[in-house]
């Protein structure tokens, strides 16, 4: 009798497991049908919008090699409509994770070199614990390698340096638009003249329109909350940057027509150092050129 209640008590143990067991391979079916988490990509051809950074990423392991050129201003006589002058940036930009890259390059604006880091803790996504957005951090610092204004006085590096720092908040909202806000701080270690800030606070505002698989229309504008600065005669000597172009894609290249404002290609350069007037035309046109290379194995 005993041994018959111990058969018993294995027996309903057993099928206690077993139905434990069921339920979990129930379980799983539940969590495969589960759409998993997909970070929305192609918000923007390139990791700038045109002038500032976008909220796009690399690919990890992948470099970016860049071309910035601008042409010079196109309503200034003799100049051929500003294509007898220049300024450029070549740049070098790596991903590292899908959520964190970091680059650098050589203007011939102020003859500057900049590298920047950028982060983002959170992007946009859809499936199991989406997000409708994404966040990214970026922070940058630039070397002004001109000579010094004035040697007879006691100069010193850090003089050479500025720095920025920025919050894109930006949106894929549909296949065909995308559109992103930056609030951004720029740091001068030193100003001209007294009466100006070493900070200068901008709010930039970028998006993308796709007209069709290849080609989109693109945009970006920062709007100065300060530093926007006036002659004795009360004339406004910066403005806020404003471009506007057509990104073209060709297999592995991206192709950026644009005309701006700013002849400067880096942050703190077209934020604080924009000179032309969009009223007057005071506009230059210029192209960004983007090559992907795959120097690693994805991650």
């Amino acid at each position: 009798m005993r041994n018959s209640k111990k058969y018993f008590i294995a027996l309903l143990t057993l099928l206690f497991f077993a139905d434990v067991a069921k339920a979990q391979d129930l379980l799983d079916l539940v969590d495969t049908d589960k759409p998993k988490k997909e970070v929305v990509k192609n918000a923007f051809k390139s990791i700038r919008v045109i002038n500032g950074h976008s909220m796009e990423f690399l690919s990890p392991g992948t470099m970016d090699f860049r071309i910035l050129h601008r042409f010079g201003q196109l309503n200034i006589p003799n100049t051929f409509a500003g294509f007898d002058q220049a300024s450029m940036r070549i740049g070098l930009d790596f991903g590292i994770t899908r959520y964190l890259q970091f680059g650098f390059g050589r203007s011939t604006f102020k003859k500057e070199f900049d590298g920047y880091i950028k982060l983002a803790p959170i992007r946009q996504s859809t499936g199991t614990h989406s997000f409708p957005a994404t966040i990214a951090f970026v922070g940058g610092m630039t070397l002004n390698t001109l000579p010094y204004a004035d040697p007879t006085i006691n100069n010193y590096f850090t003089s050479r340096l500025a720095y920025y720092g920025q919050v894109i908040i930006g949106r894929k909202f549909s296949e065909g638009i995308t559109l992103q806000v930056t609030p951004t701080i720029v740091h001068n270690n030193i100003v001209p003249f007294a009466t100006q800030s070493n900070d200068i606070y901008a709010v930039g505002f970028g998006g993308r329109l796709k007209l069709n698989k290849r080609t989109a229309f693109t945009w970006d504008y920062f709007y100065l909350l300060n530093g926007l600065e006036k002659d004795a005669n009360n004339n406004p000597i910066n403005f806020n940057p404003l471009s506007v172009g057509v990104d073209i894609e060709t297999g592995g290249h991206v192709f950026q027509l644009h005309v701006s404002n700013s002849a400067g290609m880096n942050e703190r350069a077209f934020i604080t150092e924009t000179t032309g007037d969009w009223k007057k035309f005071d506009v230059r046109f210029g192209f960004n050129l983007s090559r992907i290379f795959q120097i690693s194995h994805k991650k």
